[in-house]
């Protein structure tokens, strides 16, 4: 089964083609990267299927759905989208794993909260000033703060783009266990090679255009 079917998509900006009918299948339960040079429109895929911007013309349709039909908060909280720079708010971590139990209207599980820093190598830093952490303990908390209600989708954008050798290693074992184990579809934006290569389909994007699938 299809999670996503993208169909004919295309994404202009004053007249500038940003992408040009994009037609490929996302297996669900697939880890997904897609590469290709700066510029070609990698991020700007993600971001649609995230429906954090729409197409000009074509659709997303999601588990046999056409995006457009979910509300906005029943889509987000299913297709998750972690951004290449983390942005935290407040002034704590506590404050950023507390606020999907607030949207939802629930207590705040800070045993789940303190579980899942523990499992990024993060202990300790449920009460941590966010300007007292670096940017690689940052991106952990953000990335902890998507899925501390399991979504079913992740969207990941070169998330581990700026981070150290160490940090980088934390997050993607994190990742990895995640999708091993609560049988997530990854969709992942990436130059690493090592990411590229661990991946169950590989889309290559060239000045707009799908070049090569592989699954």
């Amino acid at each position: 089964m299809n999670c996503f079917e993208i169909k004919d998509v295309n994404y202009t900006v004053k007249e500038q083609h940003i992408l040009n009918n994009i037609n490929i299948e996302i297996p669900e339960g697939s880890f997904t990267v897609v590469s290709g040079p700066s510029g070609s429109g990698k991020s700007t895929l993600l971001k649609m299927i995230g429906s954090l911007i729409s197409p000009t013309s074509g659709d997303i349709i999601y588990h046999e759905k056409n995006q457009t039909s979910y509300s906005p908060q029943e889509y987000r909280q299913e297709v998750s989208y972690c951004f290449q720079t983390p942005v935290l708010f407040g002034e704590t971590v506590r404050d950023n794993l507390k606020f999907p139990y607030e949207i939802r209207g629930l207590d705040f599980d800070e045993g789940r909260a303190q579980h899942l820093l523990d499992t990024v190598g993060l202990s300790g830093f449920i009460d941590k000033g966010i300007n007292d952490i670096s940017g690689g303990e940052k991106q952990r908390v953000a990335l902890i703060r998507n899925v501390i209600f399991m979504p079913k989708v992740l969207l990941l954008d070169e998330i581990t783009s700026a981070l150290d050798t160490e940090s980088k290693q934390e997050v993607w074992k994190f990742i990895n266990k995640l999708y091993s184990e609560e049988k997530l579809t990854i969709i992942s934006v990436t130059h690493q090679v090592d990411e590229i290569e661990n991946a169950t389909h590989k889309i290559i994007i060239e000045n707009g255009s799908v070049v090569n699938y592989e699954s």
